[in-house]
């Protein structure tokens, strides 16, 4: 495996990946306690929960029992949409926007039909943003982190063991071990910005699908969907390369202004309402 013996793990690479892991948990601590502390009367953890458990079903299990079939598994569909870009990034937005503001519209409409306040909606959206770092991205990072520990160390073999990398998965976990390799300052800050924008997103999207709940009007949750979409569109070019990752976080910082300047425009609204 003489890829692996050119694997020269950077001087930043273990500094910025545990700052990393601390500011990824920080991050949706951090939402919540602030607005916990701010709505303590009129929110309850339940939307919290909610929110969490929200986005592992919708996102996690049932988004992700269709890409088995159409992305993973070896089929006419999964070939075609593999082998056209513009099917997978088309594929890609749409299972994203689809499941996530459906899942959202379902438990919120369905589920949580208790203390309906505006203050819970953003509340359920830091659930819904906070699990997906948990449970997704920190995990990612982490075992970048105990790759880079592992390969600093400067015996090949014994890192290779350790991860338990074979000849057989050696082909697969080479990118992994690139990307923890190059993990810089850099990738800090663009990882963090990333997961700031995406929580705002998150918690914009739950107000306006929120919104539609409380107001039974039906335009919001194919709204919330577009505009799903739309925020992802330049992550799922990236995905292809068709899109260089600067460009991603600008695209998604538009939008998730986009999403917030709608989203705090029916907050309002609806905080207006309720002190008729």
């Amino acid at each position: 495996m003489t890829e692996f013996e050119k694997i020269v793990i950077g001087k930043s690479s273990i500094p910025a990946l545990i700052i990393t892991v601390i500011l990824m948990i920080a991050v949706p601590v951090v939402f919540f306690l602030c607005w916990r502390r701010k709505h303590k009367q009129q929110t309850k953890i339940g939307y919290l929960i909610a929110g969490a458990i929200g986005f592992i079903v919708s996102a996690r299990v049932l988004e992700l029992g269709i890409h088995y079939f159409c992305i993973v598994s070896d089929n006419p569909v999964s070939r075609f949409i593999n082998g056209n870009t513009i099917a997978f990034v088309l594929y890609g937005i749409v299972m994203a926007g689809v499941f996530e503001e459906c899942g959202r519209h379902i438990v919120l409409k369905y589920i949580m039909k208790k203390n309906r306040t505006p203050e819970n909606a953003v509340l359920y959206g830091i659930g819904h943003g906070g699990i997906e770092i948990l449970a997704v991205i920190l995990p990612l990072i982490i075992t970048y982190l105990v790759i880079a520990v592992m390969f600093s160390k400067g015996n090949v073999e014994e890192a290779l063991t350790a991860l338990k990398i074979t000849e057989e998965t050696a082909a697969a976990a080479l990118p992994s071990v690139q990307a923890a390799a190059a993990f810089d300052y850099g990738m800090m800050a663009m990882n963090v910005l990333e997961r700031l924008l995406a929580m705002l997103g998150h918690i914009g999207l739950t107000v306006i699908v929120f919104y539609g709940v409380h107001s039974a009007e039906k335009g919001y949750l194919p709204l919330a969907i577009l505009l799903h979409m739309l925020m992802d569109l330049f992550a799922a070019l990236y995905q292809r390369g068709a899109a260089p990752l600067w460009s991603v976080e600008v695209w998604v910082a538009v939008w998730v202004m986009v999403i917030l300047f709608l989203a705090v425009k029916l907050y309002r609204k609806m905080k207006g309402s309720s002190s008729d």
